[in-house]
């Protein structure tokens, strides 16, 4: 099936290697400008995707991304940042990328043209329909992303997408696709700019409103965090100053007791 790939398209500016820095620089900002709007149009899909996920991870399931190149880095990103901020395991969301871990680093070539190695990477993690599986695509067209959501659809597992490009193969494999069509790029082609952007605003949606609902904040603290530098350490003792009327020093004292700011609150006055 054809179907028009924006995300390819010319570039609305051109002679790029004529424009000043201030041109360059403010032209690239106006583009910008045009993404959080394109996410706002896609926010009825993003909702239904985000409300699979929040059932699947609420009865014990896990959240899987995978994408290849910036799609897949972008997918690794979200993923590792959530136990630290979120206290929960480094199970409970995966991104896998074409190529492997060395893929975050360096292009593996060709790595994500592969038809079969998706099913693998997720068979490799006990894949099962208790789990969600979210493919992230600018093009909607990577082999890797859409053999591996087919073999999920096959396998009665939860499937969804991020791409930027409407009417795509990876859109009408998954069950929940999310679109947000970006238009193209300030350099012709360059998905990792407002496509890139694009689907870091989905990923920051998907996975804060799941650990929201699944309880992970309380208020608007991040009281699960991991207590895993001075910074934290610091935000954990003010978290609790706030929430108690205790001085830092008794503050810091739960803190270094229970090692979690919830628990630290919780156990209170017990």
């Amino acid at each position: 099936m054809q179907y028009e790939r924006t995300t390819e398209k010319d570039s609305k500016y051109n002679n790029l290697e004529k424009m000043s820095v201030s041109e360059l620089l403010t032209n690239i900002n106006n583009e910008d400008k045009t993404v959080p709007l394109a996410v706002e149009r896609a926010l009825p899909q993003i909702e239904i995707l985000t409300q699979q996920i929040i059932t699947k991870l609420s009865t014990g399931g896990r959240l899987f991304y995978m994408g290849a190149g910036t799609s897949g880095r972008l997918g690794v990103v979200d993923a590792s940042e959530c136990p630290p901020t979120f206290g929960v395991s480094y199970d409970k969301v995966i991104g896998l990328i074409a190529g492997g871990d060395t893929a975050i680093r360096k292009a593996v070539e060709f790595s994500e043209d592969s038809t079969t190695q998706g099913w693998e990477d997720l068979k490799a993690n006990n894949i099962s329909n208790k789990d969600a599986v979210v493919g992230i695509a600018a093009s909607g067209t990577t082999p890797y992303v859409i053999a591996a959501l087919e073999k999920c659809n096959e396998n009665n597992i939860i499937t969804g997408c991020i791409t930027c490009n409407a009417g795509s193969p990876l859109a009408t494999t998954a069950q929940f696709p999310v679109e947000v069509i970006v238009g193209s790029e300030f350099v012709t082609g360059s998905s990792r700019m407002k496509a890139g952007t694009a689907q870091k605003l989905v990923l920051n949606m998907l996975s804060t409103a799941t650990m929201i609902q699944l309880g992970h904040v309380k208020g608007n603290k991040m009281v699960d965090m991991q207590l895993s530098n001075d910074k934290l350490v610091d935000r954990g003792i003010r978290m609790i100053m706030d929430a108690l009327p205790i001085s830092k020093d008794e503050a810091s004292a739960l803190l270094k007791e229970h090692k979690n700011v919830r628990k630290a609150i919780e156990s209170y006055g017990r």
